[in-house]
């Protein structure tokens, strides 16, 4: 079969949320692009992974890049413009279509990803933009430091594409073009000794990572029974308890860690019920009460809980056999857990099961209501130029009431360290940490001169990958991304140059200002923390709100 070949001023490979915004961001400049997605969906996290946006409190404000506020704009104007919202729900400046109380802008993943679409429109229209979705990278080549050209693969008839350009962005969920272009990185927990972090393991781990979760969607169709057939898997795991769980994972409780305070279990209830955690309402995608009577005939609800966690081996840094095994186990376990919920989850009527529970693959894009792909909360990191660390941003082991401050900020991001259940059979890890910034210094691989990273892969550790790896930092890492890529083609410059000459960077930031990156947070003591209105904005429950 002939090899085609392309060719472009940046090739960003994976469209996720980061590769989106990479690409937004160097097209916008006039740069020409190639962007690949392994499955049939850009967005990633926001779309083919399903997972809602996780912020922070003050995201409605201040605290993200102008065209990740774009995004959220565009999801609720195309509530507004084409569904029929209630007038309450029309005036809403802050419409949230599910009403999830997880984030203040739960929505399908089908609107994310119709929203992406439009916003990339103009330069896939244009030609300036070429997207190629059901693409995985297979191989690189280089020459000494530079990344020479990346071979892709169709995933629908095998045709082999090369691709070549000055800078490569690695946008892939895994991180996988590091390996394949020899890029140095680490994976898993580092040790106290390679950090000095207070929280990291006595002995590094590169295979502990946290676990993935196949999410998935459902309705509620009272009095139909919409019983999916009994998952292969499914005696495995209504059995299987870890040793740090506090029950089977099959059940309604789970690990509950509060910073500063300790570990507990966490109840769970499928509706809302008095002191216990509605999973309905969690990450509900579409509440119906918003829109005009007959429009839904249920709420929907997005499952990425605890109990569809899996942990049991990664998916990355083991054979490709042993991968798929993960992989699969992963699908049973949520599979698993959407028929233990039909069939024999305890009710608070004494019943067992809620057969009206019904699959939402039209949501999803699937036949079985799964997401497309896992949601990956953790990839190869690059070795950076400068690796954050918890002592960067901890409040516990800080004493300036802040977190660090970068002279080469590119961004800004707000989140607790949040590490789930991890490979290594090790329970959640919260820490408490201050709104933080992103240096461009995790944006440069110490030894490699034209490739970047654009999602979680930038220069974190386990510990600190877990409050930067969330939807408004990974939009950030990826722009800043697809901007300096483009900023050093137009120049003639190098990303580490930028980066540690003081006149060039002070330039590039003036560019990101521009374009509405915001570099740094308010002044500590000008902004407070609004968690109790912004939960009750956001119809988080009372009971809830420690």
């Amino acid at each position: 079969m002939a090899i085609r070949e392309m060719s472009a001023e940046v090739v960003i490979l994976g469209g996720g949320t980061g590769g989106c915004a990479a690409a937004l961001a160097a097209a916008s400049v006039g740069a020409r692009v190639v962007m690949t997605e392994e499955t049939d969906w850009i967005g990633g996290q926001l779309t083919s992974q399903a997972v809602p946006p996780d912020e922070h409190e003050w995201i409605e404000k201040f605290g993200r890049t102008r065209g990740y506020g774009r995004f959220r704009e565009g999801v609720r104007d195309y509530f507004r413009r084409y569904l029929p919202l209630t007038g309450e729900a029309m005036r809403n400046p802050h419409l949230n279509p599910g009403n999830g109380w997880v984030s203040p802008i739960c929505h399908p993943p089908t609107i994310a990803l119709a929203v992406l679409e439009a916003m990339l429109a103009p330069y896939t229209i244009s030609g300036r933009l070429t997207i190629l979705p059901e693409h995985k990278p297979i191989s690189a080549e280089t020459d000494g430091d530079k990344v020479s050209s990346v071979t892709l693969q169709s995933t629908r008839d095998g045709e082999n594409i090369v691709v070549t350009a000055p800078y490569f962005l690695d946008a892939t969920e895994l991180g996988e073009i590091l390996p394949l272009a020899g890029v140095e990185y680490v994976t898993g927990s580092e040790s106290r000794d390679q950090t000095g972090e207070p929280h990291a393991l006595d002995k590094a781990d590169p295979l502990d990572m946290q676990g993935i979760t196949i999410c998935f969607a459902v309705d509620y169709r009272a009095g139909e029974d919409h019983t999916i057939e009994k998952p292969e898997g499914y005696e495995f795991w209504r059995n299987y308890k870890a040793d740090f769980w506090p029950d089977k994972q099959l059940s309604w409780y789970t690990s509950h860690v509060v910073p500063g305070v300790g570990t507990g279990a966490k109840e769970w209830s499928l509706f809302p019920e008095a002191e216990k955690f509605p999973l309905w309402t969690y990450r509900r995608l579409i509440d119906k009460d918003l829109f005009a009577p007959g429009t839904f005939d249920s709420d929907i609800s997005l499952i990425n809980n605890p109990q569809n966690d899996y942990w049991l081996g990664p998916i990355l840094e083991v054979d490709e056999a042993v991968a798929k095994k993960n992989l699969e186990a992963a699908r049973q376990l949520s599979l698993s857990f959407l028929y233990w919920m039909q069939t024999e989850a305890p009710r608070s009527d004494g019943r067992s099961g809620y057969p009206s529970l019904r699959p939402r693959g039209d949501v999803m894009g699937t036949d079985n209501g799964l997401a497309k792909y896992p949601y990956i909360r953790e990839a190869r990191r690059i070795k950076a130029e400068y690796t954050i660390v918890e002592q960067d941003l901890n409040s516990e082991v800080r004493s300036d009431g802040g977190a660090k401050e970068y002279e080469d900020s590119v961004g800004v991001g707000g989140y607790h360290v949040d590490l789930h259940p991890s490979t290594g059979g090790r329970d959640y890890v919260k820490l408490d940490p201050y709104p933080f910034q992103i240096p461009l210094g995790a944006l440069i691989p110490e030894r490699v001169e034209n490739l970047l990273p654009a999602g979680k892969n930038i220069g974190t550790t386990h510990l600190t990958n877990g409050c930067y790896r969330l939807h408004p930092v990974e939009w950030n890492v990826g722009e800043v991304a697809g901007s300096l890529a483009a900023h050093c083609v137009r120049k003639g410059l190098n990303p580490r140059q930028v980066r540690n000459d003081r006149e060039l960077l002070e330039n590039f930031l003036s560019v990101l200002t521009t374009q509405g990156v915001e570099l740094r947070w308010p002044k500590p003591g000008t902004f407070e923390s609004n968690t109790e209105e912004y939960r009750r904005e956001h119809s988080i429950p009372l009971n809830l709100r420690t």
